[in-house]
C-alpha cells in the first residue's frame, strides 16, 4: 500500500491540489450545512469533481505504469552496475549458506525485488577497494568473481549467467536475470596483462579503468578534483596497451571513475564502443565522477553509453534527490549525446544513500514511467532500457580478435614496491629470493664472482 501511495505522489503533479481542496470542502461542510440545500448541493457538485479529477490523473498514471511494465517485458532492462557481491562479502564474508538471496532485506538488491523491478540483465560487480592495491587485490577480485557465479548456481532458476550479448537475450527469453560480471578498479589485474586476460576467461566482460585511485597505469577522477596527484597524465604507454588488449579480448572498457584526461585517451584509442558503467551528467551535477559535454559528444561519435547513476551526490551534489532529478539526467543525455548513448547504471547497494523514489531495483519501472511521461517513444524508451547497451556489446565482441596477447610486461620502475617481488625482469634480479641486484664496479664483480667460484 505504502509503495502505491509513493507511486500516486510521484505521478500526480495535481494531486496535492485536489486533495486540499477536498479538506478544504469538507472543512466549510458543517458551514454550508447552516447555509442550506443549495449550498449543499455545491459542496456535494464540487466533491464529486473532485474525486472525479483524482481519478483521471491517477489513471494516466497507471498508463504509463502499465506501458512502462509492457515495454519492460518486451526489452531487457540491462543495469551496469550493481554492488550487491561486495555486500555479501561485508555482511557474509560470502557465505552464501548463511543468507537467503530471496529475502535478504538489508540491501537495495534480493531476488524479489530484482523481479518486480523487471531486471533483465544485471552486471554484478567484483570489486577490490582501492586499499587492497599492491596487496591482494587480485585474491580479492578473484573471491568476488567466485561469489557471483556461486549466486548463479544456487539460484539457477533466477539467474543465467551470460558471457555474450545473445546470452543475454537468451536469459531474457528464458525469463531469467542474464547474469554478468564486472571488475570495478584496474588496480585489481595488478598491472598484469596475464591476470587481465585470466579474468576474461573467468567471464569478466568489463573492466573500470580506474576506481577511486590512480593505477601505476591510469589517472582517476580524484586528480580533476585536486585530491590526486596525475600520476600518468591520463594513460601511461602501458595503460594504452591494457586498452588495446580488452579490445583484443572484447571486454568493455569502462571510463566510469576515470579522469577527464584519461577518458580522452580511451576514446581516441580504442578500437571499439566505451561505455560508462555508472555516471552521469556534470552539467546538471558538478562533480568529477560525471560525464562533461564535450565526453559525451565524443562518446555519441563512439557508439558508447553512459549509465545514469542514482547516487544523491551525483544527481543533485546535494544529499538528497529525488526520480524526477535522475530523470532529468536522462533528458539531458539524450539531448547532448542522443537516445542512442544512454542507459541505466543504479551503483544499488554501492552507495549510502538513493533517490526518493529509487528506493531499490524494484522501483525501475517507475523511472521508465517517468520518461514515458517525459513523452520519451517506445524506441527511444527501449533503446536506453537495453539496446543501446546490446549495440555497444556486439560492436566490443566485433572487435575481437584472435591475434596473441600483449606480453610486455610493465616497466619494473613503475610497480616496484615492498610487496612486490621482480621476478622475470631482465638483468634486474639474482637468485636470492627475487631482491634487486645491486649493480658493482666491474673489478669488485669479478672479486666477488672470484670468491664465490673459488671458496
Amino acid at each position: 500500500m505504502q509503495k502505491r501511495l509513493n507511486q500516486l505522489a510521484r505521478y500526480l503533479t495535481l494531486k496535492k491540489h485536489i486533495v486540499v481542496w477536498i479538506q478544504q470542502i469538507l472543512q466549510n461542510f458543517h458551514q454550508n450545512l447552516v447555509l442550506g440545500v443549495e449550498a449543499v448541493k455545491s459542496v456535494i457538485k464540487k466533491m464529486w469533481i473532485a474525486l472525479f479529477l483524482l481519478c483521471v490523473c491517477q489513471c494516466s498514471a497507471d498508463q504509463f505504469r502499465l506501458r512502462a511494465e509492457a515495454l519492460m517485458k518486451e526489452t531487457p532492462l540491462v543495469d551496469g552496475h550493481n554492488d550487491f557481491p561486495y555486500q555479501l562479502l561485508l555482511r557474509y564474508h560470502n557465505q552464501l549458506s548463511k543468507v537467503d538471496l530471496n529475502k535478504v532485506n538489508e540491501t537495495h538488491t534480493n531476488i524479489n525485488k530484482l523481479k518486480a523491478g523487471l531486471v533483465g540483465a544485471q552486471f554484478w560487480v567484483a570489486y577490490a577497494p582501492c586499499s587492497t592495491q599492491y596487496k591482494d587485490a587480485v585474491r580479492l577480485t578473484l573471491e568476488q568473481i567466485d561469489v557471483i557465479q556461486r549466486m548463479d548456481s544456487l539460484y539457477s532458476q533466477t539467474f543465467r549467467s551470460a558471457r555474450t550479448s545473445k546470452g543475454i537475450t537468451t536469459a531474457f527469453q528464458g525469463k531469467q536475470v542474464a547474469s554478468l560480471i564486472g571488475v570495478e578498479g584496474g588496480h585489481s589485474i595488478d598491472s598484469s596483462m596475464a591476470t587481465l586476460r585470466l579474468f576474461y576467461q573467468m567471464g569478466v566482460r568489463y573492466m573500470t579503468i580506474t576506481h577511486s585511485c590512480n593505477t601505476p597505469w591510469a589517472d582517476n577522477w580524484r586528480v580533476d578534483a585536486g585530491k590526486d596527484t596525475a600520476q600518468s597524465n591520463g594513460l601511461s604507454e602501458f595503460g594504452k596497451k591494457v586498452i588495446l588488449e580488452m579490445n583484443r579480448l572484447g571486454m568493455i572498457v569502462d571510463l566510469a571513475h576515470t579522469s577527464v584526461k584519461t577518458m580522452n585517451d580511451v576514446l581516441d584509442i580504442s578500437k571499439a564502443p566505451v561505455m560508462f558503467s555508472h555516471s552521469s551528467a556534470y552539467t546538471l551535477c558538478n562533480h568529477n565522477r560525471n560525464v562533461p559535454d564535450a565526453i559525451l559528444k565524443k562518446v555519441r561519435q563512439k557508439n558508447g553509453i553512459v549509465m545514469v547513476n542514482f547516487f544523491n551526490d551525483f544527481v543533485t551534489c546535494k544529499v538528497k534527490a529525488t526520480l524526477s532529478d535522475v530523470a532529468d539526467h536522462f533528458d539531458y543525455i539524450k539531448k547532448v549525446a542522443g537516445y542512442q548513448s544512454v542507459g541505466f547504471g543504479g551503483d544499488y547497494d554501492g552507495v549510502p544513500r538513493v533517490p526518493t523514489g529509487l528506493d531499490d531495483v524494484s522501483f525501475y519501472p517507475d523511472l521508465v514511467a517517468e520518461l514515458l511521461r517525459r513523452k520519451w517513444t517506445d524506441i527511444e524508451v527501449k533503446a536506453a532500457l537495453g539496446d543501446n547497451f546490446l549495440r555497444v556489446f556486439q560492436e566490443v565482441e566485433k572487435a575481437k580478435t584472435f591475434t596473441p596477447g600483449d606480453d610486455e610486461p610493465i616497466p619494473y620502475d613503475q610497480v616496484k614496491n615492498s610487496c612486490r617481488t621482480s621476478f622475470g625482469y631482465e638483468d634486474q634480479t639474482d637468485t636470492n629470493n627475487g631482491n634487486p641486484l645491486v649493480f658493482m664496479p666491474a673489478v669488485v664483480t669479478s672479486v666477488y664472482l672470484a670468491h664465490h667460484l673459488l671458496v
